[in-house]
C-alpha cells in the first residue's frame, strides 16, 4: 500500500499529514527553529504511530517551508557578492524610487540585501535588443573574483544588464569562479529570472544566491534524517506558483521556495472549490504567525511573476524586496494566532506584524511569553477550550492571557480582560477584512458574489465574523482544514514555469519569432517536470504579459496552445482588449500595444475530485456541552452550543456555537447556523433574517 507525507513547515506550527488508503493522519508540532527537520521528524513518528505504520511504507514526501522567507527577512543568509554591470552597481539600493508613504518624511527605505562593499562591477555590455556592445574582458572578471575570493565569500550571483537577451557575459563569469573559486555556490539572473527590469531581476539572484547555502545544507540534513528513520523516498518540494519540483531544482533554484507553504494552501482551497463546483472563491489561510488571503477563480488560484519580501513596513506595499518569479498572487498580513498586541501612541490597539511564534508562543502556552497574542483574546472569549487545544497536547492558561490583556492593554486604556480581548479580536478581524477589500478592489472583483473557504489552525476562529464584516453569506471549512496546506501539498501537480523577457511591439509582431520563443520556454519547462515524473502526461499553459505602449506596468494574457503554435497579431489584440476592459471597463483607443514577457507553465495534470451532492438533513446535531462564548457582533456573552465535528455530518446546528475538532475549532456566529456535508466539510450560512 502507497503511503505520502505532506509537511507544512510554519511560523509557530509544523503540520504533518499523512495520507494512504484509509485516508488521512495528521499532527501539529511546534516548529523547531534551530533544527526545523527535528519537528519534521517527531511529526512523522506521531502519524505514522496513529496509521499503524512504518516509515519505509512512505514512497513520496512534499515539503514546504518557511526556512527561506525567514532567512530573508532575518538576514541570516551566506556571505554573498554580487557582480554586476559598471554603472549599475547600487541598483538594488536605489531600487525603484517609489515612495510606499507618500507622505511620511522621515521614510526608511529598506536596506539592501547586500551592502555596497559586497557589490562589484565588470566592463561589458550587452543591449536592449541583445546585441553585445562593449566585450568583456575575461582579466579584468578574473581581477575582480580575485577580489571576491581574497575577502571569502561563500556565494556570488551575477546580475549583467540585459542578460535576459544574451547570457554569453554571464556564462564567462560563471566559468571564471568555477576556474577561481570552484567551493562558491554561483547564481545567474539570466538562469534564476530572465526577465526585464534590472530592480527586481538583480534583487532575485541576489536572493537566490544569500539563501543558496543555507537551504542546500538544510535539504541535505533532511533527506539524511529522513533516512535514518527509515523514510529513504524521493522527496519533492512545493514551489511559490502552487507546484511541485524535485529537491535538486529546489536546492539550486531556493527562491522558489518562498512563499511555497502559503501556496499549498490556495491549492488546497482550490480543490475544494472543484469539489463543490465553485467558481469564485475567497481563500482565507490564518496560522499562527500570519493570515493569507487568496482570490481563486474558475478553481484556480491568481498568479503573479512579482512580489515582495521582506517588507520594512511588513505588511505595506512597495516596503520590501521585488522577486519576480512565478507565484500565486495573495495578500498576507501579522494577523494570526501569535501576533501580538500593544497600545500605540494615539491609544489605539495594534496587532502585529511581530509574532510570538512558538518561542515563546502567547501568554497562555506557558512558556515564557508575557505580551497578549490573538490566540489570548480567542481564549478569554471563549472560542477556545484551554483542556483541548491542538488535541489536548498543549493545555492553555486562561488566567495567564487574562493578566497579559490587562497589563498591556487593559490598563493603558481602563479597561477589563472581557473588553481587552474583544478590541483586540476586532482589530485583527477589521484588518484582515481590510485586507481582503482592498484584494478585492484591484482585482476588480465583487465580494458579496463569493465563497469564502478558511483553513489553517485559527482561521475557522475568525472566519465567521469576517463573513458578518465582509458581507459574505457562505462559508467553508473542509475537513483537515487545520492542516489545509500540507494537504494541499498532496493536491498539487508538478510543475515548473518557464519565462522571459522579449520586447515586442504588436505592431510589429514577428510571428515566427514568438512560436520559437513560445516552443523553447515549453521545452524547459516541460524538462523540469520530467526530472520529477517521467512518466505522467504533461500539459502547458501559455501566457503572454502585454500593456498599452507608455504603460509601466503589464496584465497577464492566457494563450491557448493553438494560438502559441500559430501566432498572430490580430488574435492577441483581441485577447488583450477583452482582459483589459474587465480589469478597467474600457479599451484605448489609437495606442499600440507591446509585449514585455512569456511565460509557459508546464504540469502534470491535476488530481480530479468528484463533487459533492446537495443532500437531506438529518436533524439537529447532538450538542455535547456548551460554552460562555463572545459575540462581537452583539457586544455580548452568550450561551453556545458545543459540538463535535465528527457528530454535523447530515446535521445542522444554529449559532451561537461551536464545532470542535483535534486541530481547530469553527466558531458559529449568532447570525450563522452551520451543516455537515457528507464529505466532512461544515457549511455555515446565514440564518433568516440576518445579514
Amino acid at each position: 500500500m502507497s503511503y505520502r507525507l505532506g509537511v507544512d513547515i510554519g511560523g509557530t506550527f509544523t503540520d504533518v499529514v499523512l495520507e494512504g488508503p484509509e485516508g488521512l493522519t495528521s499532527t501539529k508540532v511546534l516548529t523547531t527553529y534551530a533544527a526545523p527537520e527535528d519537528a519534521i521528524i517527531d511529526g512523522l513518528q506521531q502519524v505514522c504511530a496513529k496509521a499503524g505504520i512504518d516509515a519505509g511504507q512512505i514512497s513520496q514526501i512534499i515539503h514546504g517551508t518557511t526556512l527561506a522567507t525567514n532567512a530573508l527577512i532575518e538576514r541570516r543568509g551566506a556571505k554573498t557578492a554580487l557582480i554586476t554591470t559598471e554603472g549599475f552597481r547600487d541598483v538594488i539600493e536605489m531600487r525603484t524610487e517609489s515612495r510606499f508613504e507618500q507622505y511620511d518624511l522621515n521614510l526608511t527605505l529598506p536596506e539592501p540585501l547586500l551592502p555596497r562593499q559586497s557589490r562589484f562591477t565588470v566592463a561589458g555590455r550587452i543591449d536592449a535588443k541583445g546585441q553585445e556592445l562593449v566585450p568583456m574582458d575575461r582579466a579584468g572578471v578574473a581581477a575582480v573574483v580575485a577580489q571576491i575570493a581574497k575577502a571569502g565569500y561563500e556565494s556570488v550571483a551575477v546580475g549583467l544588464i540585459h542578460s535576459y537577451l544574451n547570457d554569453t557575459h554571464e556564462q564567462m563569469v560563471r566559468d571564471v569562479l568555477a576556474e577561481m573559486l570552484p567551493g562558491a555556490m554561483v547564481s545567474l539572473s539570466s538562469e534564476v529570472s530572465p526577465q526585464m527590469r534590472e530592480c527586481e531581476r538583480f534583487n532575485t539572484v541576489c536572493a537566490n544566491a544569500y539563501i543558496k547555502p543555507l537551504m542546500k545544507s538544510y535539504l541535505g540534513r533532511l533527506k539524511g534524517r529522513m533516512a535514518e528513520v527509515g523514510a529513504g523516498c524521493p522527496i519533492f518540494l512545493m514551489h511559490s506558483g502552487g507546484g511541485i519540483i524535485s529537491l535538486e531544482s529546489a536546492a539550486e533554484f531556493p527562491v522558489r521556495l518562498v512563499e511555497s507553504g502559503p501556496a499549498g494552501g490556495a491549492v488546497f482551497a482550490a480543490t475544494l472549490a472543484q469539489r463543490f463546483g465553485l467558481n469564485k472563491v475567497l481563500s482565507f489561510d490564518m496560522g499562527g504567525t500570519t493570515a493569507k488571503i487568496c482570490l481563486i477563480r474558475d478553481q484556480q488560484p491568481k498568479t503573479a511573476r512579482v512580489f515582495e519580501v521582506a517588507r520594512t513596513y511588513r505588511f505595506k506595499k512597495g516596503s520590501g524586496m521585488p522577486i519576480s518569479i512565478p507565484v500565486i498572487d495573495m495578500v498576507e498580513i501579522g494577523a494570526g494566532g501569535g501576533s501580538l498586541a500593544h497600545v500605540d501612541a494615539m491609544r489605539q490597539i495594534r496587532v502585529g506584524p511581530e509574532s510570538a511564534g512558538s518561542e515563546p508562543g502567547p501568554a497562555c502556552y506557558g512558556r515564557g511569553g508575557a505580551n497578549p497574542a490573538v490566540t489570548d483574546a480567542d481564549l478569554v472569549l471563549g472560542k477556545l477550550d484551554p483542556d483541548n487545544f491542538a488535541g489536548g497536547s498543549i493545555r492553555l492558561d486562561d488566567a495567564a492571557s487574562a493578566t497579559a490583556l490587562v497589563q498591556v492593554i487593559g490598563q493603558a486604556l481602563d479597561m477589563d480582560a472581557d473588553t481587552a480581548a474583544f478590541g483586540l479580536a476586532e482589530v485583527v478581524d477589521e484588518n484582515m477584512a481590510n485586507a481582503a477589500r482592498v484584494h478585492a478592489v484591484e482585482n476588480g472583483e465583487d465580494l458579496a458574489d463569493y465563497t469564502m473557504i478558511a483553513f489553517g489552525g485559527a482561521a475557522p476562529l475568525h472566519a465567521g465574523r469576517l463573513c458578518e464584516k465582509l458581507g459574505v453569506k457562505r462559508l467553508l471549512v473542509p475537513e483537515g482544514a487545520g492542516v489545509g496546506s500540507a494537504i494541499g501539498f498532496l493536491r498539487a501537480p508538478f510543475s515548473f514555469e518557464a519565462n522571459r523577457s522579449v520586447y515586442m511591439k504588436l505592431s510589429d509582431f514577428d510571428a515566427g519569432r514568438v512560436k520559437t520563443l513560445l516552443a523553447e520556454l515549453a521545452e524547459e519547462a516541460t524538462g523540469f517536470v520530467r526530472s520529477c515524473d517521467a512518466d505522467a502526461p504533461i500539459g502547458r499553459e501559455y501566457k503572454a504579459y502585454m500593456r498599452y505602449t507608455g504603460q509601466g506596468w503589464e496584465i497577464p494574457i492566457d494563450l491557448t496552445e493553438v494560438q502559441a503554435k500559430a501566432p498572430d497579431a490580430a488574435t492577441f489584440q483581441r485577447l488583450f482588449e477583452a482582459d483589459y476592459t474587465a480589469l478597467f471597463g474600457r479599451p484605448v483607443a489609437g495606442l499600440d500595444v507591446e509585449i514585455t514577457v512569456w511565460a509557459v507553465n508546464a504540469a502534470t495534470p491535476k488530481v480530479i475530485v468528484s463533487q459533492v451532492d446537495d443532500f437531506s438533513m438529518a436533524g439537529t446535531a447532538k450538542v455535547g456541552s456548551s460554552r460562555n462564548l463572545f459575540d462581537p457582533a452583539l457586544g455580548k456573552r452568550m450561551n453556545a452550543s458545543v459540538v463535535l465535528r465528527g457528530d454535523m455530518a447530515g446535521a445542522t446546528i444554529a449559532g451561537p456555537a461551536v464545532v470542535t475538532e483535534d486541530e481547530t475549532t469553527i466558531v458559529v456566529p449568532a447570525s450563522r447556523m452551520a451543516r455537515g456535508w457528507p464529505d466532512g466539510t461544515i457549511e455555515l450560512i446565514t440564518q433568516e433574517g440576518q445579514a
